[in-house]
């Protein structure tokens, strides 16, 4: 729940943050509905807010969600879901529900599938909610970076990843990562960074 909460508020800055960039509240809260991937979503209405074409910000936004395909390689022979339900878990599929789920894959199997449901719904329902009280709220809340909720996510998640970081090498490897993503910042575009240190890990993994 309180990651749920604490995540899904993020939600109110993207809902804001769309309809300053010319999105109708509708289609702002379509956009949460059935994206339901923060990064990507605020791709889509930067890339358009900015004068870029459709075919530009789904590209963009289709970059950032890769990540997802990679938890639900991790995630699907965890959770043994078949038909209809498998299209729903792969809906929530998402940083927060994975790392939950993983984190309590110690305790048990029955644990670790609580968590990924009760976690993914939880976000679900918030950030949807506070997705519409963002756009219908959007001149009123003024510059919603002032409110410092883009802090929620990597706080979230900050949380979920620290408990996993048991060995020293683990530990190496995220500060490596965290240096190389801050120094790749003014170089790559938004969200690339990130998804750049993966190739660390994969570099890491492979010598092990």
């Amino acid at each position: 729940m309180s990651v749920s909460l604490t995540v899904g508020a993020y939600g109110v800055a993207f809902g804001a943050a769309s309809v300053a960039n010319g999105f109708s509240v509708l289609q702002s809260c379509l956009l949460s509905l059935l994206t339901f991937s923060g990064a990507s979503q605020f791709a889509v209405v930067g890339v358009i807010g900015a004068g870029g074409s459709a075919i530009s910000a789904i590209a963009t936004a289709s970059l950032l969600g890769i990540r997802n395909g990679l938890y639900g390689v991790i995630m699907a022979p965890r959770l043994k879901v078949k038909g209809f339900k498998r299209i729903i878990a792969a809906q929530i599929t998402i940083d927060e529900s994975t790392g939950v789920a993983l984190g309590a894959q110690k305790r048990s199997e029955s644990a670790m599938r609580h968590g990924f449901w009760l976690t993914g719904f939880g976000v679900f329902f918030f950030w949807n909610l506070f997705t519409l009280a963002g756009a219908l709220g959007a001149q009123a809340m003024g510059d919603t970076r002032a409110w410092g909720l883009d802090s929620a996510v990597p706080a979230a998640f900050l949380g979920l990843l620290w408990p996993r970081l048991e060995k020293n090498g683990d530990r190496a490897l995220a500060v490596v990562s965290i240096f190389f993503a801050i120094a790749m910042t003014p170089i790559l575009p938004a969200g690339l960074p990130i998804i750049a240190t993966a190739f660390i890990a994969i570099a890491v993994g492979l010598r092990r």
